[in-house]
């Protein structure tokens, strides 16, 4: 039997979860599927019917599928609420352990004992790099300015994190590369000051240029670490981002940065900050 693309969605999830192929196609099927023996279970799945048996045994030993003992054995899955209850808690509590483990792993004995003063770092994918931004203004302990020059990278988390950062007492400034994008951000925000960013290089690029390449965000925290993030979009319209970040105020990249993001300011801020 054919898998329709949610399905495959379906599957593909359980798995990036730990399940194995066949537990999460089984469990799939099951899910749609009132109550079934494992021979319409197979035929639903495309699992072999021999493996459905261990798939299954799997599935009710996690408490996503129940049994009735009859003859031949019927089984149904959980409710999808219930499923997904157990499976947070279950992902949550390894993801617990993870960290109190790792916290309390020896170190490592190094070669030779000197001081990191600057450093600058790389990574990839839109969750990660709002992760890393959020991380990074709850941090600062000064200032926070942030241009944004994508509105899909000015999340209600970022927004949430600015003003928790505002409210403690934290310096931040926001910077938006068009007016509608300034506005959209004064709604969400409050104590925080925002303004049309003279940076317009960063949503723009040539007309004769096929770069599909866009700066998504320029962020300066406590004039020492910066993170900049790029967005490009692929031909069948798929965005990818990636990111560079570095810390210490010698730091090349850093200081760049803080010429450029002052530049923008200087020429804006008269003019651009919210009522």
């Amino acid at each position: 039997m054919k898998e329709r693309p949610s399905q495959q969605r379906a599957v593909e999830l359980l798995q990036q979860l730990g399940f194995k192929e066949y537990e999460a196609k089984c469990f799939v099927a099951l899910s749609r599927l009132p109550k079934e023996t494992a021979k319409t279970i197979s035929q639903a799945s495309d699992v072999p019917r021999t493996r459905v048996y261990d798939a299954i045994r799997v599935l009710e030993a996690k408490g996503l599928v129940e049994t009735q003992h009859t003859n031949p054995q019927q089984f149904r899955a959980a409710p999808i609420s219930e499923a997904v209850a157990l499976l947070r808690q279950e992902y949550e509590s390894r993801a617990q352990e993870l960290t109190s483990v790792l916290e309390n792993l020896d170190s490592l004995p190094l070669d030779r004992e000197e001081e990191i003063t600057h450093e600058v770092w790389s990574l990839s994918g839109a969750t990660a790099i709002e992760s890393r931004t959020n991380e990074l203004i709850e941090s600062a302990d000064e200032e926070v300015v942030l241009v944004v020059g994508r509105a899909e990278a000015f999340t209600d988390n970022l927004a949430a994190q600015l003003n928790a950062a505002a409210a403690e007492g934290t310096n931040v400034v926001v910077g938006a590369v068009t007016d509608q994008l300034r506005d959209e951000m004064r709604e969400k925000l409050s104590g925080v000051e925002v303004f049309t960013s003279g940076l317009e290089w960063l949503e723009s690029v040539p007309n004769d240029s096929d770069d599909t390449t866009t700066i998504s965000r320029l962020l300066l925290v406590d004039r020492r670490t910066i993170l900049i993030s790029s967005s490009h979009s692929t031909a069948n319209d798929t965005v990818t981002e990636s990111a560079v970040f570095g810390r210490g105020f010698d730091n090349g990249v850093v200081v760049i940065t803080r010429r450029l993001m002052a530049t923008g300011l200087n020429q804006n801020r008269d003019h651009g900050k919210s009522s």
